[in-house]
Order: structure tokens, then sequence, then C-alpha cells
């Protein structure tokens, strides 16, 4: 019989560090060399998320158009030559910044990174597929708000921040006819700049591909670094959706916090994660196991540019919606007067060191969480950090934390349903 091996949690974590070089045009580019992988990825990081826009859902729509057309190629063309070589090209765009990555192996870099230049230098962002790129997500947009889980992460947003604050602000749907092809155009010209960008490359990084990565940004249009002054958020303590024919209510607590730069970030990760952050979490025996009001609830600290927060979320039968708002508080208010058991708090270390291992895992996840650092004004050496805060913490901060950031008088209560 074999036997299981031992589990064993390093008590800490390496981070190799990124080289960095600046091109001519000063866009800095991060270099993760892994040689033994025979396999290219560079990310281009825009500031161009949907708080940078001008118009409602203009942010979505320019990074989304990217690869639907060129001044050479067709929405087509870039598709059928990328799946020639197994490459992919990925958009992904949040609040703050777009992602625009592309991957392929090795040896099919060169007509990979030749769509790249394509896609990032010359979108053509044609009319006739931006009607079609409008007419789905419109049409995508009001099937998900008719769900109570997108109505109540809304109106969360909007009790965070307030309905117009750039983080707070959700648009109608209607409002992608009035967008336009002209505004696609004035956001890439305005954000998709060299002042406006940084670049992550991992994997297989010889001198000749940083090279070509280097010439590709060097290409990229000058422009003035655009600015955005924060509004200060404005708070709502409570807010709720009537949902006719509803089954289920969708509940959010929490509250605005800080930064992942803020000294008690780390600290507030643990506390979350106690909470709600693992199948065996408190929230999860209680609502789940215990008394069966819900498959799952999760808590979690958020992370933006300017601003941070602590999130609770679940959904419920909508007869035991207040049943289950008087666990939550029941938990939350055990963590700020009892001690954590050393037993739970060793579990949820472990858990949480586990999955910081397993994102690093591979030369990707290490240039994500790379990429995750810069954007944080900070290098690799954070995640050391944060690893060893985690080990570090003890029951007596933990309760010390949940008593200064979780009394109930400032929590935000929001539900649709």
């Amino acid at each position: 019989m074999r036997e299981q091996p031992d589990i064993i949690i390093p008590d800490s974590v390496t981070m190799p560090r990124a080289e960095v070089r600046t091109t001519a045009n000063g866009v800095k580019v991060y270099r993760l060399d892994a040689n033994e992988f025979e396999v290219v990825r560079f990310t281009l990081v825009f500031r161009a998320g949907s708080s940078m826009q001008h118009k409602s859902f203009a942010a979505s729509a320019t990074a989304n158009m990217l690869g639907e057309g060129s001044t050479h190629l067709t929405a087509q063309q870039i598709a059928e030559e990328l799946d020639f070589y197994g490459s992919y090209f990925d958009v992904n765009i949040d609040r703050d910044y777009a992602y625009i990555s592309f991957c392929s192996l090795k040896k099919f870099f060169e007509p990979t990174i030749a769509v790249a230049r394509e896609i990032i230098l010359h979108p053509a962002f044609p009319e006739h597929e931006f009607k079609i790129y409008c007419s789905k997500r419109k049409q995508s947009l009001r099937i998900e708000r008719k769900k109570v889980d997108m109505q109540s992460r809304e109106l969360f947003s909007e009790a965070l921040f307030g309905k117009e604050h750039p983080y707070g602000k959700s648009s109608d749907e209607a409002l992608y006819d009035e967008l336009t092809t002209d505004d696609l155009r004035h956001t890439y010209r305005t954000l998709y700049t060299a002042e406006n960008c940084f670049v992550a490359c991992s994997g297989n990084i010889d001198e000749e591909v940083l090279g070509q990565i280097s010439a590709l940004v060097e290409a990229l249009p000058s422009g003035e670094k655009p600015s955005l002054t924060m509004p200060t958020p404005e708070t709502t303590h409570q807010l709720s959706r009537s949902v006719e024919g509803a089954l289920q209510t969708s509940i959010r607590l929490g509250r605005l916090l800080f930064p992942r730069t803020h000294p008690d970030f780390v600290g507030m990760q643990v506390v979350a994660a106690i909470l709600g952050g693992y199948f065996g979490s408190r929230l999860m025996q209680n609502l789940r196991e215990e008394h069966g009001y819900t498959y799952g609830v999760m808590a979690a600290m958020v992370n933006f540019d300017k601003e941070g927060y602590l999130a609770i979320a679940t959904q419920v039968a909508k007869e035991h919606r207040e049943d289950a708002l008087r666990e939550i508080y029941f938990e939350i208010e055990r963590l700020r007067n009892e001690l954590v058991d050393e037993g739970e708090l060793q579990m949820v270390k472990n858990v949480m060191i586990g999955e910081i291992l397993r994102i690093l895992d591979g030369p990707f996840g290490i240039a994500d969480v790379t990429i995750e650092n810069i954007m944080c004004g900070m290098d690799n050496s954070a995640t050391e950090e944060s690893v060893a805060r985690i080990f570090a913490i003890s029951a007596e901060e933990i309760k010390a934390l949940a008593e200064k950031y979780l009394r109930r008088e400032d929590l935000i209560e929001v539900y649709a349903g």
C-alpha cells in the first residue's frame, strides 16, 4: 500500500526579480526569463480601464475591438493566422487597466508578433464588426442584469463609491446605441500610448525575442500621460432592490477600506479568509453546513488602483434573507470578540500559502503576479513580504483588526431579490 506523502508548507516563498529595460520612447519592459519552457507570452498593460473612459462602454469596446480587424488584416485573417500557429490573443479589462496578451510556442513567435503589431499598432475598428459587437454585448448585459447576483454586485459598487464615481457607476445597456467607432478611435489615441503602457514578458525570452517586443512598443504613438482625479467616495450604508419573480436574494456586505499598499491589507486578507475565503471557512460552515441557507458564500479583500474594500457575498432563498444576515453578523462579532483557535489559524495560513504557490506554478502565473506588483508600485519582494506577513500574524492581531475594521455601524449591506 502506498503511503500518502506528508504535506509540506514552506515557511517562505522566493520570487524571481524581473529584469527591467526602458525603450527609447519610455516604455518599461519587464522580462522574466524561464528558458526551460518553449513558450513566450507578453502582455501590454495600458492604464485604459473603465475609470478612464470618456463615454460609457468606450474602454471595454476599444480593448475588445482591437482584434476585430486592422488596416492590413480582417478579423477572420487575424483569427486564422493565430489559430494556424496555435497562438492565442487575450484581452482583459477592469476598472483601471486593459491587459492585451499574446502567447505562442517559441518557434512560432515571429508570425505571432507580426499579428500583434497589426492588432496593437494598426487597429481599424471596422463599422460592421463594431455593430455586431455592440448588439451582442447589449443583449448579454440585458440578460445578466436579470440575475439577482449581477444586480447586487452593481448595487454594492454604488453603495461603496456613489452612483457617479468611476468605481461605482453602472451604465444602462441602451447606451451602447450611442457609442461610435469615433469614440473607440478617441480612446485608442488617448490611452493606447507609450506614456500609458508597460510590458511584462515571460517564458523563453532570449535577446532576439526581447528585441522584437521592444521594437513593437517603441512604435506605440506618443501622447500626454492621462491623469484622473478620483472624487471622494460617497458611501450609502444600505441599498436594496426588489426583483419581481426572483426566488433567491443576493446579499453583499462589506465596507470601503484601503488598497493593497496599506500595511493592514494582508492582515485583512487573513480576516476575510477566516470568514469566507475557503470551503471550510466559518461562513461556509454556518450558512451552508449548519443551516442550509446557501450553496456557497465568499469573503475577500478587493484591490483597485485607488481604493480597496472588503466584500462578503452569498445567495439565499428569499425567505432566509434575514436569517442569513443574522448569521453573517454573528460570525463577524465572533471574530471581534474571540481569539481564533491556533489550529484553525494554521489551516487558514496553509490554505492562503497553498493558493499563492498554485498561482506561482509556472512562468505565466509569476508574470501575472509581477504585473499586479508593478501596478501597485512594488517589485516582487512584495509577494515574499506578504507570505511572511501571513505566516507571522497572530490570533491577537486578527482580533484587533476585526475590532477596528468590522464594526457593524461601518458595514454596508446590500441585497437584491
